[in-house]
């Protein structure tokens, strides 16, 4: 159901790869709710994704960019504001990547190159991103920046690796620039802490399914699916939520403010 809650709005999103995207999903609910939008991706995730047919689904024109590079950067900002006919309301950014993790690398015993490589595509480069949006004046009053994160960074799950280090310095840039991008330009800053999420990223982590089976079984609502988190994406991006910021907002069917539940005591002890 469409409520037409971005009709004339306009913004960038970052890391479309294929429809089990949460970036790919959220695309869809912009596109339904009346917005417009440029994709982006790094130019080796848009060899290897679908973004074309996304683009085509929405009317959307695709601007390849590296986050990590502040050149790509001012050029998709540039070239954005060109494509949408003035400045930008909403920005997702979607990105996150760790070759430790995917190389089967333990936290204990981390190469460092490669942590240093994930952190600057899934945490600095958030910074990056709205460094170069702040400096170019390229958002409008009341837009929205919304960037996705997990509970790792707040507690402990062992095989989420660097991980887990990424989405605590992310959440920490959320706050920070969210400040002066607030004070400065009337722009809002939040993270989405979203349930574990069958994406092709997320379903790279040792032990996924666990993850997805035990936060299940722990959240009174049961996971949130990544077309879940697009509409919770959808209410950011909208006017409805003109003085949330500096906030990160749990999108996990209650998992964060639980201990344990029935379900899972009942796999530990036989209740007579």
């Amino acid at each position: 159901m469409s409520y037409n809650l971005l009709k004339g709005k306009k913004g960038i999103i970052f890391g479309a790869l294929d429809e089990n995207s949460i970036a790919w999903k959220t695309a869809i609910r912009v596109h339904e709710e009346g917005g417009t939008f440029v994709l982006t991706n790094a130019p080796v995730s848009i060899r290897m994704g679908q973004i074309d047919e996304l683009a085509k689904q929405t009317g959307s024109q695709i601007i390849p960019a590296d986050a990590t590079s502040e050149e790509d950067l001012q050029n998709l900002v540039e070239q954005s504001m060109e494509i949408l006919g003035g400045k930008i309301d909403f920005v997702l950014h979607s990105i996150g990547m760790s070759i430790n993790v995917r190389k089967g690398k333990h936290y204990t015993d981390q190469n460092y190159a490669w942590t240093q490589k994930g952190t600057d595509v899934s945490a600095m480069s958030f910074h990056k991103v709205m460094q170069t949006l702040y400096k170019a004046d390229a958002m409008n009053e009341w837009g929205s920046i919304v960037a996705l994160t997990y509970m790792a960074a707040q507690r402990v799950f062992p095989d989420y690796n660097d991980m887990a280090d990424n989405k605590a310095y992310l959440e920490s840039v959320a706050r920070s620039f969210g400040y002066f991008f607030g004070r400065d330009k009337k722009v809002r800053v939040n993270t989405i802490s979203q349930s574990p999420t069958p994406t092709t990223a997320g379903t790279g982590v040792k032990g996924f399914d666990g993850f997805i089976a035990y936060a299940e079984k722990m959240s009174p609502l049961g996971n949130a699916t990544a077309m879940d988190c697009a509409n919770y994406t959808i209410t950011l991006f909208s006017d409805l939520t003109k003085r949330v910021t500096l906030q990160n907002l749990y999108n996990d069917g209650g998992f964060s403010n639980m201990g344990v539940s029935d379900a899972v005591m009942e796999a530990f002890v036989d209740y007579q």
